[in-house]
């Protein structure tokens, strides 16, 4: 009793309820000066829609079963609950957990030499290009046991919960071979059954070719399509158990100059939807390829990058059910001067979402509230648009959007309360964790 004191959670009657017929909750938030519920109907909030938060003054939260049971105003919910635990949360802001849909979290080593070479004038394609890069990246990867592999990602798994980030995607990507593909499949499936962070899992075996098909890409679009993608789908099936029922997995393929180009995008993807993954596509980082429209013709989940994208396929995606991720943390890592159209697609309509692009050689970053501080000042969202970007629209780029991203009765409780009593410190505040508290499936981190 004296450690839940210490955390700030009393015994019970620390809130009475005078009602006979009382809600019986396992924990309940109260004392919340701003809780940001991002409460709505279901799907994507687009355009004007991204600006609607839902926020209620002077809230409180009812948790049972790891599920949200009630959130609503403390005067409200102060008569009608009675829990095991109450957590004061001191006046200040509540909001949904972070969503991060884009990570390459599982590899091994780091690339910080080729952070030096950039510095000097190298540009990324110019690394790769001397086997530097993924490729670098693929190596010490392979190298890796399973075991390293997992303890070194496990870090990076923690350091993003600390940061407010309790649902991410995962993808592959760095085996480029068929056991090491694989072999990063098991390292996501081993951290979800750990937990507490929750992994969406997907396949990149078409990340790039590696060196043994240098000039030989079509050939190894072959070995993807013909038995990468069987294997994968075979080994998801082996790995399902680690995962809740209806958990979804994603292929991802890298259309960009130097690594697919259009017909070779389409064909892995086309064979990955009839195996039944679901798609993923990076898009329109360095040059338009079409890739965006592609994704739109194949019902993509998401569209990832979006940087260099046309205007006109920028009205495409706004029109669809696709979600345009934007990834800020690569232009800042790259030190390029030109972010995601983010603000175009919103005010055409469409729905975005943010990611860091977690990975070792562009954006080396498990901090969503950095994404959100570098959107609000290179792609002109509002701190509104910023926060359901991180959120809501992040959990349905990752077709969890059922279960995370707001606060609503019957979603898992996932939640952050910050070091602060108004969510527009997350981007008007930078360089600092603005997270006091991570509740993750209504247990506090």
């Amino acid at each position: 009793m004296q450690e839940l004191a210490f955390l700030g959670i009393h015994p019970l009657n620390a809130v009475s309820s005078t009602e006979e017929n009382a809600m019986h909750a396992d924990l309940f938030i109260h004392n919340i000066g701003q809780l940001v519920t991002l409460s709505g109907p279901p799907g994507p909030r687009r355009g004007a829609a991204m600006r609607e938060l839902g926020i209620i003054e002077s809230g409180a939260i009812a948790i049972r079963d790891a599920r949200i049971a009630a959130a609503g105003p403390q005067s409200e919910l102060a008569r009608s609950v009675e829990a095991a635990a109450y957590l004061d949360a001191g006046g200040r802001a509540v909001i949904p957990g972070f969503v991060d849909p884009h990570t390459h979290l599982p590899w091994a080593g780091h690339r910080a030499a080729e952070f030096e070479m950039r510095i000097g004038g190298a540009t990324y394609m110019e690394i790769m290009a001397a086997g530097g890069g993924i490729v670098r990246t693929v190596s010490d990867t392979r190298a890796a046991s399973l075991e390293h592999l997992v303890q070194e990602t496990a870090t990076r798994a923690e350091r993003m919960l600390r940061y407010g980030t309790t649902t991410a995607e995962a993808k592959t990507g760095y085996g480029l071979n068929l056991p090491d593909e694989l072999k990063q499949l098991e390292a996501i499936a081993v951290l979800q059954k750990r937990g507490p962070l929750d992994l969406a899992p997907t396949f990149l075996g078409a990340h790039a070719a590696p060196a043994e098909y240098r000039g030989r890409t079509d050939a190894y679009v072959d070995l993807v399509v013909e038995e990468m993608l069987p294997a994968a789908w075979a080994k998801w099936e082996a790995l399902r158990y680690a995962f809740p029922q209806g958990w979804p997995i994603f292929c991802d393929v890298f259309c960009e100059d130097g690594a697919f180009d259009l017909a070779q995008s389409r064909r892995i993807l086309e064979a990955a939807k009839r195996l039944g993954f679901r798609l993923k596509i990076h898009v329109d980082e360095f040059a338009p390829l079409g890739g965006t429209p592609l994704a739109v013709e194949l019902g993509a989940a998401s569209a990832d990058h979006i940087v260099t994208t046309p205007a006109d396929h920028i009205t495409r995606l706004a029109g669809s059910a696709t979600i345009g991720v934007a990834l800020p943390g690569t232009p800042f890592g790259l030190a390029h001067r030109d972010y995601s159209p983010g603000r175009a697609l919103i005010d055409g309509g469409g729905a975005l979402a943010l990611a860091t692009d977690l990975n070792p050689g562009t954006s080396w970053c498990e901090n969503m509230q950095l994404m959100l501080a570098l959107a609000c000042r290179y792609m002109k969202l509002l701190p509104a648009e910023a926060l359901v970007a991180a959120t809501i629209n992040a959990a349905y780029a990752i077709g969890l959007g059922h279960l995370v991203g707001s606060l609503e009765p019957g979603k898992q409780a996932d939640l952050v309360i910050l070091d602060a009593e108004d969510y527009r410190m997350l981007p008007y505040r930078y360089g600092t964790n603005l997270v006091h508290q991570v509740v993750k499936r209504g247990c506090l981190m």
